[in-house]
C-alpha cells in the first residue's frame, strides 16, 4: 500500500538558520509518528510544512498531493492542532465549534456529535476563557475532527495539561487511532510515545537523526 504521507529531501531555512535539512519519511494510513527531539530541532517547522503553510524545498505528498502546489486541498484532509491553542476566549463551547464548523461548511449536527462524544455536552454554555487546560484541548480536538479529516498533525498536545488532563488525553489519541485516523505527533513525554507511536522520528538540529521504534528508544 502507498504511503499517507510521504516526504523527500525536505529542508527549509530561516534567514541564516538552518531549520530542516534533507528529512525523508513516510507514514502508512493508520499509522502513529512521534517527532522526538529537543526544542528547535525543526519538529513544529515539519508540521507546518506538512500542512503547506510554510514555503519549503524538497518535496512532500499528502494523499498524494503536493503540499507546495495543493496546500488548501491538503488541509482539508488534516486536523491540526498547535501547541499555542488560540480560541474565541468571549464565545461559549457551542458557540466555537459551531463558528469552525461555519467555517468548514459543517453542520452543527456534527459539531453536536462531537461535543457529546469527546465529553464538552455539559459545558457547551460554558464560556471559553473559563475552561481549563484539559477542556481547552478536548475542544481543540473537536474543531479538528470537524471535516472528520483521515489525518491529524499535533505539536505538543499535552505539554500544558495536568497529570488527569494528559492521561485523558493520551487516551483520546489512543481511540482516534483505533478508529482509523493517521497520526504524527510532537512529544517530550517517553511514556506518551511508547503508549501510542508505532515509531518515532528523532530530530536533531533540523536533521534527521534516526527513525526507530519507541522502545528502541527509552534504550539510547
Amino acid at each position: 500500500m502507498d504511503p499517507i504521507i510521504s516526504v523527500k529531501n525536505l529542508n527549509k531555512d530561516f534567514s541564516h538558520v538552518t531549520a530542516l535539512s534533507q528529512v525523508s519519511f513516510e507514514v502508512g494510513v493508520n499509522e502513529a509518528l512521534a517527532l522526538w527531539g529537543s526544542n528547535g530541532a525543526g519538529k513544529t517547522t515539519l508540521l507546518k510544512c506538512l500542512l503547506g503553510i510554510i514555503s519549503f524545498g524538497g518535496d512532500i505528498r499528502v494523499m498524494n498531493l503536493d503540499s507546495r502546489r495543493n496546500g488548501k486541498e491538503v488541509r482539508r484532509n488534516v486536523g491540526y492542532i498547535p501547541q499555542e491553542i488560540r480560541l474565541h476566549s468571549d464565545q461559549s463551547v457551542w458557540e466555537t465549534a459551531c463558528f469552525y464548523a461555519a467555517i468548514r461548511g459543517v453542520s452543527k449536527e456534527r459539531s453536536d456529535l462531537l461535543l457529546k462524544q469527546w465529553g464538552l455536552d455539559e459545558a457547551r454554555k460554558k464560556m471559553v476563557q473559563t475552561l481549563s487546560g484539559g477542556m481547552k484541548q478536548k475542544l481543540a480536538l473537536v474543531i479538528a475532527l470537524l471535516s472528520e479529516p483521515p489525518i491529524l498533525l499535533l505539536d505538543e498536545p499535552t505539554s500544558n495539561l495536568d497529570t488527569k488532563s494528559r492521561l485523558e488525553f493520551s487516551e483520546a489519541l489512543k481511540q482516534l487511532k483505533k478508529a482509523g485516523k493517521t497520526l504524527i505527533f510532537c512529544s517530550h513525554r517517553m511514556s506518551e510515545v511508547r503508549k501510542t507511536a508505532d515509531r518515532v522520528l528523532w530530530l536533531e538540529n533540523g536533521l534527521k537523526k534516526m527513525e526507530t521504534k519507541p522502545d528502541a528508544l527509552q534504550s539510547l
